[in-house]
């Protein structure tokens, strides 16, 4: 529950803030609230707690992209606008008032929805403009003065709350949609981590280690039960700590260097804040594509060299590696786009992944933005 909480108090912070701005604008006259129409009042507060809610929780993306930012600047003038036409004419349900009214919400539902008003827009524009018309031509014409007072406002609202259980129910498909490939993608990753190959050579040097007594036998045992346990239980966890994954490619590092009898280079620093979290397995990927293509088909000098660092903004993950260009040209990165996938699932819109390639070295950058 308390998980929930954190991810979405977006949507709490702009409760609060929009509660205070419509108080404090209706305490110096600004706005006006029809005090005779509460279900107005409340579609009109709640669509503007949906827009300041996604703002908020999309924060850290819309730093990244600028062209949002300036869809937002564009919102707001139009509302500027329509407060200061208010207030300079002062005519109650100014014509172009509305026009510019029905726009900012076009707008809004296009830029913060943009999917939705896409696959809609036809039924969309559509509707508002046959409103539109109609509320206009009972505007305007005197004959039909009383009729518009009546119904003509009631006429562009009517669609909002349609609108909203559309979306939400397009959010209530892509949610049990995401769900479904979420899972097949965690089988997928489980199925991928654990590697055959790589449990039965650590099960042969392991047997090899008993016949001789080796002191190391029991490590050996104790990293690969760590190791298969972590995968199994914790790998089907939406978030584990940093600590815990860290962990796991040490062991991991440490059972490949017994079952290499060569000179491997293995570097990894770290520096990760205590309490952070991340999705279980994903830097695995890519430690596992450098043992495959590197170290595995490399005789001499081979090397493997990460970093991890974190901070309040994000999580940074590097990976080097050398490996030999002539056996690797027609390898296929399916572990890379395994990769791709997940964080396309768990982090949409907020990771960048980063790969630099160079005639004998390999490497990855992954940057997660909290």
């Amino acid at each position: 529950m308390s998980s929930f909480l954190k991810k979405y108090k977006a949507f709490g912070i702009a409760a609060v803030l929009v509660a205070l701005m419509v108080w404090s604008l209706g305490w110096i006259g600004f706005i006006k609230l029809p005090k005779d129409s509460p279900l107005e009042t409340i579609i009109i507060v709640g669509i503007w707690w949906l827009v300041a809610s996604f703002a908020l929780y999309h924060f850290n993306y819309l730093k990244q992209k600028k062209t949002v930012v300036i869809k937002v600047l564009v919102l707001l003038i139009i509302a500027l606008i329509i407060f200061g036409i208010n207030n300079h004419f002062n005519v109650p349900d100014h014509p172009v008032v509305i026009f510019l009214m029905v726009l900012f919400w076009l707008g809004v539902f296009y830029f913060f929805f943009s999917k939705f008003f896409i696959k809609y827009k036809v039924l969309i524009l559509l509707t508002y403009g046959l409103i539109l018309c109609y509320f206009l031509y009972l505007r305007l014409d005197e004959n039909y003065i009383d009729l518009y007072q009546q119904k003509a406002l009631n006429l562009l609202i009517f669609p909002i709350p349609i609108l909203f259980f559309i979306w939400a129910y397009e959010q209530w498909k892509w949610f049990n949609t995401l769900k479904s490939e979420k899972a097949k993608a965690e089988l997928d990753l489980l199925k991928t981590q654990v590697n055959p190959h790589f449990l039965f050579n650590t099960l042969n040097n392991l047997y090899a280690l008993t016949v001789t007594h080796s002191e190391k036998a029991p490590e050996v045992v104790l990293k690969l039960s760590d190791m298969l346990r972590y995968t199994i239980y914790e790998g089907k966890n939406d978030r584990v700590s940093i600590a815990e994954e860290i962990t796991y490619m040490k062991n991991y590092m440490a059972l490949h260097n017994i079952r290499h009898h060569k000179n491997v280079s293995l570097k990894f620093d770290h520096n990760t804040l205590p309490n952070d979290e991340v999705a279980p397995l994903l830097f695995i990927i890519l430690l596992e594509n450098a043992f495959k293509h590197g170290v595995e088909k490399l005789t001499d000098d081979a090397f493997i060299t990460m970093t991890l660092n974190s901070s309040k903004k994000d999580i940074h993950f590097s990976i080097t590696n050398n490996y030999d260009f002539s056996m690797n040209q027609n390898e296929k990165g399916i572990g890379i786009e395994n990769l791709k996938r997940r964080l396309d699932l768990i982090y949409p819109d907020l990771y960048k992944l980063t790969i630099n390639k160079t005639p004998t070295t390999y490497n990855v950058e992954l940057i997660i933005n909290k």
